[in-house]
């Protein structure tokens, strides 16, 4: 293991480094990946359109690979990082609680810190350490918590973190506060989740209205335009016997029928981006928790109304 900095030079080097590392992100890859998915999905429709190659798709199934690689990778990031931040939020009451433990004999808020860096707290435990570390290095202990609270972000730590900082910088009983804000981090926690599992009902209810919406579509497709096609072309024929043109008030125009059903997967496809943004906004209140249901919505519509039931 390398051996702890001693000068103050070696410090501030080491600070150097950490404060650079804060800053790596793994959304540069994620959007490299979107950025290729769109591109090369995008090309095959473009291609597939113009009629240059004969690609073993319609090019509105790769519009919709686009899609889905527009969507799938943002929406499966957010909600990876949400998860993993929730359990971080859900874990927090604990650390703090433990740091106010440690402060009440006597610690400061930096060795209260490190020591409660050996307990377990899940998901947390990683950010601990590495808060404990950087302190071990010469952060001190309001900067270690603000790089703590720059990498998880969530409104929560950042409001538990500024109190902490304040009272840190302020001086006085930190142990009080930190106790303090453990009991309000938990409410928050607790209020959060009954929220969640009342709106995890209208996120229900927007999935059975495109479910429902997707059947209608295909019962429309499978049964009214094909019926209306057959009575079309024999309307047309009887009135070719007769003698006649197109009757005015009679007469379907059979040939906008495909058309009709183009324009109901356009629908489909609109309502699958669409109402999976909005279940998002209504869960989490965040558009990109709703590019993933997006994204379920889209795979569902692609599989019924493209390989199922085609129209």
């Amino acid at each position: 293991m390398p051996s702890k900095p001693r000068t103050e030079q070696e410090k501030q080097k080491a600070y150097a480094r950490i404060i650079a590392s804060e800053k790596t992100d793994k959304m540069g890859l994620v959007k490299g990946v979107t950025v290729a998915a769109v591109g090369i999905f995008g090309f095959a429709a473009a291609v597939e359109a113009l009629g240059s190659v004969d690609l073993p798709l319609d090019w509105i199934d790769w519009v919709i690979f686009a899609l889905l690689g527009m969507l799938i990778p943002y929406g499966f990031y957010a909600s990876a990082r949400e998860a993993e931040t929730r359990e971080i939020e859900m874990r927090l009451p604990d650390f703090l609680r433990d740091v106010a433990e440690a402060g009440r004999f006597g610690m400061t808020l930096a060795d209260a810190i490190v020591v409660a860096s050996s307990g377990r707290y899940g998901r947390l435990t990683p950010e601990i350490k590495k808060m404990a570390a950087q302190i071990e290095w010469g952060v001190p202990a309001s900067e270690a918590i603000r790089l703590f609270s720059e990498r998880v972000k969530t409104p929560l730590v950042n409001r538990m973190s500024s109190i902490i900082m304040k009272a840190n910088d302020a001086g006085g009983n930190v142990a009080d506060v930190l106790t303090m804000v453990s009991h309000d981090a938990k409410e928050t926690i607790l209020t959060e989740q009954e929220r969640g599992v009342e709106m995890q009902t209208y996120v229900l209810v927007v999935y059975i209205a495109f479910f429902v919406f997707i059947a209608t579509i295909i019962i429309l497709q499978g049964q009214f335009l094909p019926k209306m096609k057959e009575a079309g072309q024999q309307v047309n024929d009887k009135a070719a016997e007769m003698g006649l043109g197109a009757i005015p008030g009679v007469s379907i125009k059979t040939d906008v029928i495909d058309e009709v059903g183009f324009i109901f997967l356009l629908s489909v496809l609109v309502h699958a981006v669409g109402d999976g943004i909005l279940a998002g906004v209504i869960q989490k209140g965040s558009i990109p928790i709703g590019m993933r249901h997006s994204s379920i919505m889209l795979i569902a519509a692609f599989f019924t109304l493209r390989l199922l039931f085609p129209g």
